[in-house]
């Protein structure tokens, strides 16, 4: 079962635009994002007004203009992320009942239902305990260790 990869990609974005304003001072425009996230500026955009209307990001029209944080990293949890996406299937759905009459299927769909649905509960817990600032720590820990962290530095000084 293929999961729903809207949080990844989004928090991926907004790591990018944290890190393209300190380092710029300049909001990142769709088309940037677009490039990031291999999608097209429209989605970038679509998404971004869903988290602009949660007050996440900030949008500044014009030259020069772009997307923004609306808040500091550290105000900002993966589940507030999370509920502004619409909260994005993170777990497989369970299966409608395909054999009518089948009580061993019946009974197995309603066991990963309420397995799926305590597993929701508590990954939900868990991203509301995460910041973005947590996230972007986690992500320079991990670049410091990492054995092409140069080709990351080169990238991130190139636009």
């Amino acid at each position: 079962m293929k999961r729903d990869s809207r949080l990844s990609n989004i928090l991926h974005a907004l790591l990018h635009m944290a890190e393209h304003e300190t380092r710029t001072g300049a909001p990142m425009t769709s088309d940037q994002l677009a490039v990031c996230l291999s999608t097209n500026p429209v989605v970038v955009r679509r998404t971004m007004a869903g988290l602009r209307e949660q007050g996440l990001v900030a949008s500044e029209k014009g030259h020069g203009g772009g997307w923004r944080l609306a808040r500091p990293l550290d105000q900002v949890t993966l589940g507030q992320v999370n509920t502004a996406l619409g909260e994005p299937g993170l777990f497989p759905e369970t299966p409608p009942v395909e054999a009518d009459g089948c009580l061993v299927e019946a009974a197995v769909n309603d066991a990963l239902a309420e397995t799926y649905a305590a597993a929701r509960a508590l990954l939900v817990a868990r991203l509301n305990d995460i910041t973005l600032a947590d996230l972007a720590a986690d992500f320079s820990r991990r670049m410091a260790a990492h054995p092409k962290r140069e080709l990351f530095h080169a990238h991130r000084h190139e636009g």
